[in-house]
């Protein structure tokens, strides 16, 4: 949830590369860069001196990748150790904070979409999360976090809520399986809390919320969670995201099988209303 980890672009540009990197990053990249290029060394031979990859001093140097104590320290005493990097590495950022790396360039889609849906299978999608819940995944993390970045992990996840009621004209998806919903996480108290404001947010005109049945015989998402979205020139985009990483889909078969599927599923939940009972009769039962 909170890793920086960057997947990179797949050959043939069905998925788009993410996240944009930061202004620092781009900044002590193009210092490296400068300063490597002064010296008179090729990105191999430099490598070579650090004892990097060409690919991960390429990465250094376009700001893509957040360079490690080792790579700062070997690139210093390699270019000079004039001290500008080990002082400019003090003043790094991986771009906008509280969200994972991997998911904010589809935070950034997500403002202007004119359509989103939804598939989750593991917990309660963030565009629903209750403040406590969140608190209660970030609780969850390991490695665990310091309060600090839990704190703006909660405030961004709470801001970007506020898309369901500020975009009354969008509409959002959501089919989540009935086991995310009996899951207890933080407590009774939580879970009747996150199940108050799924009820509240399912009243609005412009939110959906199904539930996939735990007795259902057919399910067409088995691959796991996904997320699709209209852009405003009716183009589609797929996000996919697993442990430590996340993909952008952009390649139009691969978003339309993705989005196939996504039909079926929604056929194969409970209806809204049928929804909105069960999660009333599980908030009764706490």
């Amino acid at each position: 949830m909170t890793t920086d980890h960057v997947e990179p672009a797949a050959p043939g540009g069905e998925c788009e590369r993410e996240p944009d990197p930061s202004d620092s990053l781009r900044t002590f990249g193009a210092v490296v860069q400068a300063l490597r290029e002064h010296a008179g060394l090729s990105r191999v031979q430099f490598g070579e001196l650090v004892r990097f990859s060409k690919h991960t001093v390429e990465s250094v140097e376009l700001g893509r990748r957040m360079p490690d104590a080792s790579f700062v320290e070997r690139a210093e005493e390699a270019l000079g150790n004039t001290g500008a990097l080990r002082h400019s590495a003090r003043f790094l950022t991986r771009g906008e904070a509280g969200l994972a790396a991997w998911f904010r360039q589809w935070a950034r889609l997500e403002r202007t979409a004119v359509s989103l849906c939804t598939y989750e299978c593991r917990l309660i999608p963030g565009l629903l999360q209750s403040e406590g819940y969140v608190r209660a995944l970030c609780e969850n993390e390991i490695p665990p976090l310091s309060d600090d970045v839990l704190e703006t992990t909660v405030q961004v996840r709470m801001e970007r809520q506020q898309l369901l009621r500020e975009r009354p004209d969008t509409t959002f998806d959501f089919v989540i399986e009935e086991a995310v919903f009996m899951r207890r996480l933080g407590g009774a108290q939580v879970t009747a809390k996150q199940l108050d404001l799924i009820l509240e947010l399912g009243l609005l005109r412009n939110v959906t919320v199904q539930v996939m049945p735990a007795n259902s015989e057919q399910h067409a998402c088995l691959s796991g969670p996904v997320r699709l979205l209209e852009m405003p020139d009716g183009r589609w985009r797929a996000y996919s995201e697993g442990q430590e990483n996340g993909r952008l889909i952009a390649g139009p078969k691969e978003v339309s099988r993705i989005h196939m599927r996504y039909a079926r599923l929604r056929s194969q939940a409970l209806s809204p209303k049928d929804s909105m009972s069960l999660l009333v009769r599980i908030r009764g039962a706490l």
